[in-house]
């Protein structure tokens, strides 16, 4: 039931690999056996403060702190035709406390809304015809947590110019999400919330398409040109956010039941030499709520020595807020939506951090198959007040 998007957590994963090649056995023939690649192993440690909790109606502690670890195992096999067959398989596990969650139903001393634990599966399947030059690729996923379930799945396609100078990928997604609606405590009617059985539930699904185009223009600048198609549908509110209107009435959060989404960006990386690159990334975001943003990134990776890279990222942010967000104490009985979340209003955001990656092929501080060890910390904050600060440890084993 928290707020929190967890994708800041996976921002650092391929960063540094975003265009690297790996390298392909010319030889005719190529094992038939399954092979093990890499296991990965991801753990972070985020926290973050602010005083304008949606819970509370748009005022209020937004304290929060999340564990999140994933492991992620690797293999490989070669068929018949030597057609590449890859298999992921990857579980999370994160855990996370909320003052302002807590504040669904004050009267308790710590609700089940003050803590949860999320669990997430995950696997994919891709088929590699290196002759050829494409890949048909499968994704299935589940989550759960106490008030929230969502299965997904997707599929993919990735097309590779006989040069290897140009990549096509589409891919196309879907979730369907079931939610429980837990009301904020006073709001509730007859004997609901009295366990969690009582509560009635709403489905939430998720549709996207994302294509991507690639383009090595040089030995030192390539371009990615990405864009997402994305159509939400069904409970689209938080039940559990509260709205104060100005004639002194209470009642909860309401959006409309879909949202449609367009992100478009712009991806150049470019190598000055052998230790300096610049990674630059550019978004624009538009929907139907009224929402447009930009966001702006930059990591200067710089290689100290042929075992050690240090990257230094700064992002900027900007967005103008759907129609339908108004401050505490600022909606109308009258209106047909209504939301007090910031996440929803207008507001600017900086996050800038740094990032140390060890790598040998002989084995980190002498551990023979420890590949790879990064560690990223960030710092994020934004114009309402709300920052936050977020470390991660990720390890490659081959």
């Amino acid at each position: 039931m928290r707020k929190l998007s967890l994708a800041v957590i996976g921002m650092y994963v391929g960063v540094l690999s975003t265009f690297s090649q790996t390298a392909t056995d010319s030889a005719a023939y190529k094992n038939k056996k399954l092979n093990f690649d890499e296991i990965n192993f991801v753990t972070s440690y985020y926290h973050q403060d602010g005083d304008h909790s949606p819970v509370t109606g748009g005022v209020g502690t937004e304290k929060l702190s999340d564990l999140a670890t994933t492991f992620e195992l690797k293999l490989h096999k070669y068929d018949k035709k030597n057609r590449k067959h890859d298999f992921g398989f990857e579980l999370g596990v994160d855990h996370y406390t909320s003052a302002s969650s807590d504040q669904i139903d004050p009267h308790t001393i710590s609700s089940a809304s003050h803590a949860d634990t999320r669990i997430y599966p995950s696997f994919s399947y891709s088929i590699h015809n290196e002759k050829k030059g494409n890949a048909l690729s499968f994704t299935g996923s589940y989550s759960t947590e106490y008030d929230y379930q969502s299965i997904g799945a997707g599929i993919g396609f990735t097309k590779t110019s006989k040069d290897k100078n140009q990549e096509f990928n589409i891919k196309l997604q879907a979730y369907l999400d079931n939610l429980k609606v837990i009301l904020p405590v006073e709001l509730r009617t007859g004997f609901q919330g009295n366990d969690e059985n009582d509560y009635p539930t709403a489905g939430r699904n998720s549709y996207s398409s994302s294509f991507t185009f690639s383009q090595l223009v040089n030995q030192r600048l390539q371009l990615s040109l990405l864009l997402d198609i994305v159509y939400q549908s069904g409970y689209l509110s938080t039940p559990f956010h509260r709205i104060y209107f100005t004639n002194g009435t209470e009642t909860n959060e309401k959006l409309p039941s879909s949202r449609f989404k367009i992100p478009i960006g712009l991806r150049a990386n470019y190598f000055l030499g052998d230790k300096f690159i610049i990674r630059s990334y550019y978004r624009y975001y538009h929907d139907d709520w009224g929402l447009t943003a930009h966001t702006v990134n930059l990591e200067l990776p710089v290689k100290i020595t042929s075992f050690i890279s240090v990257s230094p990222f700064y992002r900027y942010y900007s967005q103008n807020g759907v129609k339908y967000f108004a401050p505490y104490l600022s909606h109308s009985a009258t209106e047909e939506f209504y939301t007090t979340d910031d996440d929803l209003s207008k507001f600017n955001s900086n996050s800038e951090g740094a990032e140390i990656r060890l790598s040998s092929p002989g084995g980190v501080f002498g551990i023979k198959h420890l590949n790879a060890l990064e560690l990223r910390y960030a710092h994020y904050k934004r114009t309402d007040k709300l920052h936050s600060d977020i470390v991660t440890l990720a390890l490659k084993f081959k």
